[in-house]
This record gives structure tokens, sequence and C-alpha cells, in this order.
């Protein structure tokens, strides 16, 4: 593994931030997912966070991170309005796992309880981009449990990035197949989200998560609109920025 000086992240600049994740995915891009967190946990050492929601398949990413580290962040967007079985489960996984820093993000603003029938954006920008928004600034890091695979946005996504404020986007499972999901979960025989074996392939929040039966892996979400994320991993504001994944 390269060794900690040669990776170490100067965050003094955007170019210097944007150099470095060069640098690393030159390197790490082919690499597999644990060496990819091991590169991230040593360029960012107690700067950076894992961003989880706890779903279909997050038990992976936790697994990993679990093997090298439990004492990093794990933020979780504890929205309001989770299914209890999403509650349930983070309890449950955390404690099989022995994650020792687990921080549940609750909105920081006031949000009207009918809002995700008007304005679903609207919503998600007060109950997950806010929050997350204001938890990420004591970082310089993120890691995220996204794959290619699952939408069109997130198709050509690298390893390393940059986020919309500059700081460091890692996506270890960036290349992952869903068979690859599967096969680490049953190898390990780690704990699955309640809700899966109900015809969830993807879990959000409870008024707008739908069970579906398409092979579209966020099909539920959303149901009766078009969209395909929440805007956490966009600008602050929650909208696509141009240039960031």
């Amino acid at each position: 593994m390269q060794p900690l000086r040669e990776t170490q992240f100067d965050t003094r600049s955007k170019l210097a931030v944007e150099a470095s994740v060069e640098r690393l995915n030159a390197r790490f891009a082919e690499s597999d997912a644990s060496e990819i967190l091991r590169a991230a946990l040593n360029a960012m050492p107690g700067r950076i966070a894992v961003v989880s929601s706890f779903g279909a398949d997050s038990a992976v990413l936790l697994h990993l991170l679990s093997e090298i580290d439990r004492d990093v962040p794990v933020l979780m967007l504890e929205t309001q309005m989770l299914f209890a079985e999403t509650l349930d489960y983070q309890r449950d996984l955390s404690a099989h796992l022995g994650l020792r820093d687990v921080r549940l993000l609750t909105p920081i603003s006031d949000v009207p309880e009918d809002l995700h029938l008007r304005d679903t954006s609207a919503c998600c920008q007060l109950r997950k981009v806010e929050p997350l928004e204001k938890a990420l600034a004591e970082f310089d890091g993120s890691i995220t449990g996204r794959k290619r695979f699952q939408t069109g946005a997130r198709a050509a996504m690298p390893v390393f990035e940059t986020d919309y404020a500059g700081r460091v986007r890692v996506n270890p499972l960036a290349s992952w197949s869903a068979q690859a999901l599967v096969d680490h979960l049953d190898a390990h025989n780690l704990p699955r989200h309640p809700l899966v074996s109900k015809g969830y392939p993807s879990i959000g929040c409870a008024p707008c998560t739908r069970p579906a039966s398409s092979e579209d892996p966020r099909a539920g979400r959303w149901a009766n609109e078009t969209r395909e994320e929440c805007g956490i991993h966009f600008g602050p504001d929650g909208r696509i920025i141009r240039g960031a994944a």
C-alpha cells in the first residue's frame, strides 16, 4: 500500500484537493474496496466520515469498515420519517459490527409534517441535505456506498472525487454489481434489512418508498416521480452541480 505520507490530502486549496484526488484515482481506482477504504482513511486520518442510510445493502460497506476501524464516524440521516424497521436495523447492525461512533442526524429546521405530500424535493432538502451539510462541515471528506449500476447519473462515478463543497468523496463500492453485494452479504452472514424480504429493493423514508418488482435498483423510491436522488450528493440546495458526481 502507498505510504501514508504520500497519500495524505493537502486541504489548503481546491486545486490541492483535486490533485490529491487525481493521484489516488490513478493508484487505487482498480483496487478492491478494502484497499480503497484504507487509502481514504490514511489520507484523512480523523477527518473523514462514512455516510450510510442503513438501507438494503448498507451492511456491505459497514462490514468492510468494521474490519479496518470501528471508531470512524458513521453518519445516518434520521429524517424522522424512516421505517421503524430501519431504526431497529441500525441498532442491530451497529451492535453486530461493533461500530462505536454512529451519529443520527435529525432535521435542523422545522419541517411541516405534510411537506412530502406537496413537495418531496423541499422535504428532502430539510430532512436530509441540510443536516448532512452541517455534519460534514467538520470533516474534509466522506465515504459513500454508491454504486455505478444504481442510476444513470452514477454510471461514470469515479472512486475518488471532490464534492460540491470541495471536500473529498470516496466511493469504494463504485464498481460492484448487485450480485457482488449479495455474495458478500451471504459470505459473511451479515444481517439483512427486514424490508428487503418484503419486496423493497431500495429503502428510504416510509411515505415515499414502495415495494417494487422491477429490476431497477432504485424502483420504489419516489414511485410516482421521475426522481432518482434525494440530493445529498449534489449541491447544498439539493440540485445537481455541473462537474459533481
